[in-house]
């Protein structure tokens, strides 16, 4: 691996993994929740609060144990190999089935753009996901340059909307000209934040992006605290102002009605190319989030076919600096995922695994406080243990709520789980025949001569 990038880099791919399209459609969902400008924007602090203490939990686990493979690393030093593979395939699997459910995204905004494309969706799909893979194949230093470059552009880009969500106000005749009947929230204003909060936390996701290159990073213990802290401030302040702006602009009846919130905003603000305008930001956001997924999948399967749980080409490393057999591997699977079109199973089953897995590193966190106390630990998250045990909470009532909300698809989970031991337990035997060492039979002649020399 090379050890090319820095702070820059940690806070694009923090920004280029967390800030996607849903920031563009979720404020709707939240606010057909709770019908209030003020609780909408206490429950976005909220899951800013959230995965601020998040990200400085795992923040001292990287520290901590600075290599590659971000939380099947974790797992694998608290809880014994068998945990940090089970972690790994989960995360990589969320990650593949993530780009593939981007790339279809990203296909369906160029139709937007460009009506003749609507008949040539999955193809515009696989070609992107074919083009940043080459990218990234080309090495670290194209892919990391191109993740800072997107990021920035991103993240200028909605705060420009939000700009011109301030200045350029809409007309009163035209936001009255929609007309909607006083939606009724649904059961209590408890469940509503609960349901309005699982939103929030779904939208944050991708905080822990500058976890998996640690050992790519110049000095991981002094850059990854500052890129992971003001990444996350920075995803914070961009979903908090994003949300100000449509509040702004638009009626709390319209936003809980709309689908698309952003796009009903632009065409307020931007008039007739308020819809380009949005498709455009769209587009960037989503090019963003499947570079950072392109950069964190090869590395889980490096660490992973390093350490021997997967096979040994899976640590093969190019030039570039890439892990290039992980990297072909994640982008066929992702590929074959779109071309198959039917992915929604794997998608629920994802939804289910990614707190699942912020709750394994944040679990591995109390674990090697008490049994590892002599690791070197260069940065400590503040308030412990009683900030990581928020969280912690937070992220098991999270993962019960989506246990009981999908029982089908979580019992499904658990089967796969099951499944994978036996895999395990052959990758294991595999690695152990491998490693063992040849026993060369004594030949006759050989004993003979022996005997003569005693």
């Amino acid at each position: 691996m090379l050890r090319i990038v820095g702070v820059g880099f940690g806070i694009a791919v923090g920004v280029g993994g967390t800030i996607g399209s849903g920031i563009l459609r979720t404020p709707g969902e939240v606010a057909a929740q709770l019908r209030s400008s003020w609780l909408v924007v206490a429950v976005w602090l909220l899951g800013g609060v959230y995965a601020f203490f998040c990200t400085a939990s795992v923040t001292e686990l990287a520290t901590m144990l600075p290599q590659e493979g971000g939380w099947y690393v974790y797992s694998r030093k608290a809880f014994g190999e068998y945990a940090g593979f089970v972690v790994g395939c989960c995360d990589w699997m969320m990650q593949t089935v993530a780009i593939a459910y981007l790339a279809v995204a990203f296909g369906e905004f160029a139709a937007g753009l460009n009506p003749g494309l609507a008949t040539h969706l999955k193809l515009v799909a696989v070609v992107s996901v074919a083009v940043l893979t080459l990218l990234n194949w080309l090495g670290l230093r194209a892919g990391s340059r191109a993740q800072e470059f997107t990021s920035l552009v991103k993240a200028l880009a909605l705060i420009g909307f939000v700009v011109a969500c301030f200045v350029v106000s809409p007309k009163v005749e035209a936001a009255n000209l929609f007309s909607f009947s006083r939606l009724v929230p649904k059961g209590s204003i408890l469940l509503a934040l609960v349901v309005a909060l699982q939103a929030v936390i779904v939208t944050y996701d991708g905080w822990y992006s500058p976890i998996y290159f640690m050992e790519e990073d110049r000095d991981p213990a002094r850059n990854l605290p500052r890129s992971a802290i003001a990444g996350v401030l920075a995803c914070i302040a961009v979903f908090v102002l994003v949300n100000a702006a449509l509040l702004h602009v638009l009626p709390m009846a319209q936003l809980a009605a709309s689908q698309m919130p952003a796009a009903d905003a632009a065409l307020l603000v931007f008039g007739s190319h308020g819809k380009q305008i949005i498709l455009v930001i769209s587009l960037i956001t989503v090019v963003s989030t499947i570079n950072a997924l392109l950069l964190i999948t090869p590395r889980i399967l490096f660490a992973m076919g390093r350490d021997g749980l997967l096979p040994r080409g899976m640590a093969s490393v190019n030039s570039g600096g890439t892990p290039s057999v992980a990297l072909l591997i994640g982008a066929l699977a992702s590929i074959a995922l779109v071309l198959s079109g039917s992915f929604e199973t794997l998608i629920a089953i994802a939804s289910f695994l990614f707190v699942a897995v912020y709750i394994s590193g944040l679990v591995a966190l109390f674990v090697l406080r008490a049994q590892r106390p002599e690791l070197a630990r260069p940065f400590k998250v503040w308030g412990y243990p009683w900030t990581t045990l928020g969280v912690l909470l937070a992220s098991a009532g999270f993962l019960i709520a989506s246990v009981i909300s999908d029982i089908q698809h979580s019992l499904f989970t658990l089967v796969l789980i099951a499944i994978s031991y036996p895999v395990y337990f052959f990758a294991v035997k595999n690695r152990a025949a491998l490693n063992s060492e040849p026993v060369i039979p004594i030949l006759k002649e050989a004993k003979a001569e022996y005997t003569k020399l005693q």
